[in-house]
């Protein structure tokens, strides 16, 4: 359970830096801090990949993410 919960802290690290990224390309700034949260994100999905490589495939991400999000609430 516990990759399941680094590759869901991955994506949504992942997700919000995108948009930061941009932001920062639009105000025509290097985007340090949005750079290296993509790269913690990438290298957190990695270790969670690699801690557990059969266990995920993209079909089954949605299920992941909601498996962790009813873990917490509950």
């Amino acid at each position: 359970m516990t990759t399941d919960y680094l590759i869901t802290i991955g994506l949504l690290v992942g997700l919000f830096s995108i948009p930061a990224m941009l932001a920062a390309y639009v105000d025509d700034r290097f985007p340090r801090g949005p750079m290296a949260a993509f790269v913690l994100s990438a290298a957190v999905i990695a270790i969670a990949l690699m801690l557990n490589p059969m266990r995920y495939s993209v079909a089954e991400l949605p299920n992941v993410v909601v498996r962790v999000i009813a873990d917490i609430l509950n």
